[in-house]
């Protein structure tokens, strides 16, 4: 394993936390605010249990978000750089949040005061375990085939358009309301048994794709667009499930993804209070290496 550099992430990316722990992960929490306290979400959610979090939403609890600032971002770089080490950041998609410009201007500053390291950062253009794929994706590759951190960068440019993920929501109204997507696409949140089924694009915004009609038949889209896309790389067929806060729903997709694809490793985890916030509870999420994004 190269140990010359050191991978960081944001904790948009909602890895389970014994994964951020097995490889050495560092993950930047992440802002948010509920009833006028500040909040952080880090991997583990010790601040602020998923489960609390999402039954706070379902009660009305106004949620907002931040950027991690272009301080936060030297105060978390720093160390790595002063220990010697070169640092390859991987980020929250650039189409969803303005801390990706945020990591910009921070890797810019510290390479004038660190010429002589490294300081490397990968626009992710998902979220959530999208991302989460890909920073573990890019860990294997550092740890299991001792990639360096240019290989790896190259590898994640070219890889990130493979990171497929659909999704679904019960309704848009807590997306409308972050501004992720516009007033006449949240209409379809007010329609009765409606469920949109939304994806990440390749430049990593937000986009409603279809409508479905009952939680059930959501589901079985998500599956279905699966089994037709999954790559057949084996060393890439890593999932991940994501929810919020609906764990017998994500453990019916993990049965029903292991009888149709049999991928060689499944994880399964809660969405993360900053990107809940946005989604609201009761949230699905697949997301799996296709043969591209889309």
């Amino acid at each position: 394993m190269d140990r010359s550099y050191q991978i960081i992430t944001d904790a948009t990316c909602d890895l389970p936390a014994d994964l951020v722990e097995k490889f050495h992960l560092a993950v930047i929490p992440m802002p948010f605010m509920m009833d006028g306290k500040e909040y952080h979400n880090y991997p583990d959610n010790h601040e602020f249990p998923a489960p609390d979090f999402f039954n706070a939403l379902r009660s009305g609890k106004w949620v907002t978000t931040s950027q991690i600032t272009e301080a936060e971002f030297e105060e978390m770089f720093r160390p790595y750089l002063e220990a010697g080490q070169d640092i390859l950041y991987i980020g929250f998609s650039s189409g969803l949040s303005g801390t990706w410009a945020r990591a910009c201007e921070a890797m810019e500053a510290l390479r004038t005061q660190y010429p002589q390291r490294c300081i490397e950062g990968v626009d992710s253009l998902t979220a959530t375990l999208g991302e989460g794929l890909l920073v573990y994706l890019a860990c294997c590759k550092q740890q299991e085939e001792s990639y360096t951190l240019h290989e790896l960068k190259a590898w994640l440019e070219l890889y990130r358009f493979c990171i497929s993920g659909w999704f679904m929501v019960d309704d848009l109204n807590h997306l409308k309301r972050g501004g992720r997507v516009g007033s006449a696409a949240a209409l379809v949140g007010t329609m009765l048994g409606i469920k949109p089924i939304l994806q990440i694009d390749r430049e990593g915004h937000l986009v409603v794709r279809e409508k479905v009609r009952g939680r059930k038949q959501a589901m079985s889209n998500l599956l279905d667009k699966m089994e037709s896309r999954l790559t057949q790389d084996t060393t890439l067929q890593t999932v991940f499930i994501v929810h919020g806060d609906c764990p017998a729903d994500a453990k019916y997709l993990e049965k029903e993804v292991k009888s149709r694809c049999r991928p060689q490793k499944i994880f399964i985890n809660q969405l993360g209070p900053v990107i809940g916030a946005h989604t609201g509870a009761n949230a699905l999420s697949i997301f799996y290496v296709a043969k591209n994004r889309e």
